[in-house]
């Protein structure tokens, strides 16, 4: 259910939300923008969805243990 939400916004914020998202664009430039960090369960499902890529888990994995060599060679 969408609610309807009146915000204020500095001038220069306005016009630049209006130049580069467009007029009729806003609300959910702005709702796509917030949903993340205000919706626990948006979070949660992209860690889970995140885990459940076994390859790119064990990119992940490569990557980072590759890292971890790099900080532990002398000189």
């Amino acid at each position: 259910m969408a609610r309807k939400l009146t915000i204020t916004v500095d001038e220069d914020v306005y016009e630049g939300l209006r130049a580069k998202v467009g007029p009729r664009r806003i609300s959910r430039f702005l709702n796509d923008l917030a949903k993340p960090l205000v919706t626990e369960d948006a979070l949660l499902a992209g860690y889970r969805a995140m885990a459940a890529d076994g390859v790119r888990e064990d990119e992940a994995t490569g990557w980072a243990d590759a890292l971890i060599g790099d900080a532990t060679r002398d000189g």
